[in-house]
C-alpha cells in the first residue's frame, strides 16, 4: 500500500511537471507567433494617431526608467545594468558601482525613481533583488537603495529597505517605487510565492510599504503602533504589485498587480486596507484548481477593474501632457502577456472604457511621461524603448 501511494505521488509530480512544461511551451509559441508591431506604420487609435519612434534598440530586458534633470534617460536592465541615453544615443558603458544584485527568476535590477527634490539632493532610488549578507545563507529578496551618480558611477549608496526572509523562490518581487505629493515613498513587494503570508502583518510578503525618503517610518502609518506588525506596512493582501502611479487630480495611489490564472487587478491603495489575496480572487491556480470560491469578503477591498484572462500588468502611468489632449488623465497599463498597452478612460474612480494600443510592441515593462511631454514605453522580448509622437 505504501509503495502504491509513493507511486501515485510520483505520478502526480510528473503530471504537474508535464502540465507546467506544456504551459511554458504554449506561452513561448504564443510569443513567437504574435505579430510584431511595425514601428514604421502610423498607429491609429480611437481618439488620436501617433508615430512610434525608437529611442533605444537591441536591449535585453529594460525594466524601469526615469528622466534626469539634464534630459538624460536612465533605465535598468534586469540582468544588472544601469544605462544612460543622452541626446538620443545609448551610451556604450553602463553606470559603474552597482550593489550586488542576485539575478534569479523574476528578480534582478528592477525599478527607478527620483527624489522629489532631485535637483537639490541628487538622490536616485532603485529596487533590486539582493542576496543574503549571511555567509552560507541562500536566497534573495526585494531591496531598496538610494544613491547619487557622479562621473558615471554610483556614489553615496545607502540601503534603506530589505524585505525578509530571503527565499530561493524566483517569483513575485514586486519592486515598483513611487513618491506621493507629500514626499512619502512607496515600495511594492510581492508575496514571493508564499501566498498565506500576504494576510499577515508580521511578514514582508505581499505588501505595499510607506516610508520617509531615508527609509524611516512615518508616525502616521496605519500599523505604527500595532503590536507585532511591521510599521512600514501601508496596505496588505497583495500578490505581485508591479505598477504604482499617483492620480494627477486626486493624488491617490493607484496600483496594478498580477493575479494567478486570471484576476489581474487595478486597485486604489488606501491606508491600512486589505486587498484580499489569497482569501478573495477572480483567478484560479495555473493547473486549473480553485484557490477560493470567494471574490468578495467583508473588510477586503474590491479592485477598480480586473482582467480574465490575465494580461500580466506591469508598469502604469497617467497621461497629463498637452500633447495628448484626447487622453487627458487616462491611465496607461502595460501587458507582459499580450504585449500591448491598455488605455483606460476614467470617470471619477471608475474605469469606463479600455482600448488596446501598441499591440505587438513586446512585453511592456515600464511607461513614463517624460519632461518633454512625450510618453515613453519600454518592452522586453524585442528589447526597445519607444516614444509616442502624436500626429
Amino acid at each position: 500500500m505504501i509503495r502504491d501511494l509513493l507511486q501515485m505521488k510520483t505520478s502526480l509530480k510528473v503530471l504537474i511537471l508535464c502540465l507546467f512544461l506544456l504551459s511554458a511551451s504554449l506561452t513561448i509559441y504564443s510569443l513567437a507567433s504574435k505579430k510584431h508591431l511595425d514601428l514604421s506604420e502610423l498607429q491609429r487609435t480611437e481618439k488620436l494617431n501617433f508615430k512610434t519612434e525608437v529611442v533605444a534598440d537591441g536591449l535585453q530586458s529594460p525594466w524601469g526608467m526615469v528622466f534626469l534633470d539634464n534630459g538624460d534617460l536612465l533605465f535598468t536592465e534586469k540582468r544588472g545594468e544601469l544605462r544612460l541615453i543622452r541626446n538620443g544615443q545609448l551610451l556604450p558603458e553602463p553606470i559603474k558601482g552597482l550593489p550586488e544584485i542576485y539575478v534569479h527568476g523574476q528578480g534582478g535590477l528592477l525599478d527607478l525613481e527620483l527624489h522629489p527634490n532631485y535637483r537639490q539632493n541628487g538622490w536616485i532610488y532603485m529596487s533590486y533583488s539582493s542576496p543574503s549578507e549571511t555567509k552560507g545563507e541562500s536566497g534573495e529578496n526585494t531591496t531598496l537603495m538610494r544613491a547619487r551618480i557622479r562621473d558615471h558611477e554610483l556614489v553615496d549608496k545607502q540601503v534603506i529597505f530589505k524585505a525578509s526572509p530571503n527565499t530561493t523562490k524566483g517569483q513575485h518581487f514586486g519592486g515598483r517605487i513611487e513618491f506621493d505629493n507629500d514626499g512619502y515613498l512607496y515600495l511594492s513587494v510581492g508575496e514571493r510565492g508564499e501566498r498565506d503570508r500576504a494576510q499577515k502583518l508580521n511578514t514582508y510578503n505581499g505588501k505595499i510599504f510607506r516610508m520617509k525618503d531615508d527609509g524611516s517610518v512615518p508616525a502616521d502609518n496605519p500599523f505604527f503602533n500595532k503590536q507585532g506588525a511591521i510599521p512600514l506596512i501601508y496596505s496588505y493582501g497583495h500578490r505581485n504589485p508591479q505598477g504604482l502611479a499617483i492620480h494627477p487630480v486626486t493624488g491617490g495611489l493607484w496600483e496594478t498587480e498580477h493575479g494567478p490564472k486570471g484576476g489581474d487587478e487595478v486597485n486604489i491603495i488606501r491606508r491600512g486596507k486589505n486587498y484580499g489575496w489569497p482569501e478573495i480572487t477572480f483567478g484560479i491556480n495555473y493547473n486549473g484548481t480553485i484557490i477560493t470560491k470567494d471574490t468578495a469578503k467583508a473588510g477586503m477591498e474590491q479592485p477598480v477593474t480586473y482582467w480574465v484572462p490575465s494580461i500580466a500588468p506591469c508598469g502604469m502611468s497617467f497621461v497629463t501632457s498637452s500633447f495628448y489632449p484626447e487622453w487627458k488623465n487616462n491611465l496607461l497599463v502595460g501587458s507582459l502577456k499580450f504585449q500591448y498597452v491598455v488605455r483606460c478612460e476614467l470617470k471619477g474612480n471608475k474605469i469606463v472604457h479600455q482600448e488596446k494600443i501598441l499591440e505587438g510592441l513586446g512585453r511592456v515593462r515600464c511607461i513614463r511621461q517624460g519632461p518633454d511631454g512625450y510618453i515613453y514605453v519600454s518592452a522586453e522580448g524585442y528589447g526597445k524603448i519607444v516614444k509616442l509622437v502624436p500626429v
